[in-house]
């Protein structure tokens, strides 16, 4: 992660309602991530690979409980309540895993884009890990999961040089490139919800006096007082 964005970083982790639902948040990720690879091991024909997705599925699920744990005490330990703005984008998680497709023979292009995922995860908690300040048990939580991220980030290479030895190039440029078009549409997105927020602001203080002042000075042209009635009109026909 760029270094530009380490004090943002510590400003998205230095409130603790904040900081507990970015947990929360992760939880969530890695308990998708751990499914589609449960279901990526019943796919599989390769046993070693079988055995590494068990392996990794097992260590998503303790991930999201020990991202759970911590969220929920920090929570806890807090008075205010309600998430408020959550820059997700500024602090992603293990993005990728909650939606990637898991297909039957399809082992090369998953291991590329989990290695890759995997790789961009250790760099992000390692941030995330710093940016807690003096929170040591949420430290502690970041640390512990660093090791499985380098573990997962190591095998997912090795295997897919195994099992993709031509292809493992290719493999990993195509996942690069469809990383970058995700990421590009989450900064899309963003950008979109700021300037919709921006444009919204805009007509509200240029738009809505116009017609304020076309309403007052409507009002002036009406005459004080009681208005005469209108003639009595035969209400028995149509006009």
């Amino acid at each position: 992660m760029s270094a530009w964005l380490n004090p943002i970083q510590r400003w998205v982790w230095s409130d603790p309602v904040r900081r507990g639902y970015r947990l929360l948040r992760f939880a969530e990720v890695e308990a998708d991530g751990g499914r589609d690879l449960a279901r990526a091991a019943e796919l599989t024909p390769d046993p070693k690979l079988r055995r590494l997705y068990l392996r990794h599925a097992a260590d998503e699920q303790r991930h999201s409980d020990m991202f759970r744990r911590r969220g929920a005490a920090l929570l806890r330990e807090s008075a205010r309540r309600g998430a408020g703005w959550q820059p997700d984008w500024l602090a992603p998680g293990e993005r990728g895993l909650d939606d990637v497709e898991v297909e039957e023979g399809r082992d090369g292009p998953l291991l590329a884009f989990l290695h890759l995922s995997e790789a961009a995860a250790a760099r992000s908690f390692a941030v995330y890990h710093q940016a807690v300040g003096a929170d040591a048990e949420t430290r502690e939580v970041f640390a512990r999961i660093l090791k499985d991220e380098n573990f997962h980030m190591s095998y997912t290479r090795h295997e897919l040089g195994r099992v993709a030895p031509q292809k493992q190039g290719w493999l990993l440029w195509k996942a690069r490139l469809g990383r970058l078009w995700k990421g590009y549409l989450r900064f899309a997105v963003a950008l979109a919800g700021v300037m919709g927020a921006i444009l919204l602001t805009l007509q509200y203080f240029i738009l809505l006096p116009v017609f304020a002042l076309g309403a007052k000075r409507a009002a002036k042209r009406e005459p004080e007082g009681w208005a005469p009635a209108r003639d009595k009109r035969d209400l028995k026909g149509q006009y």
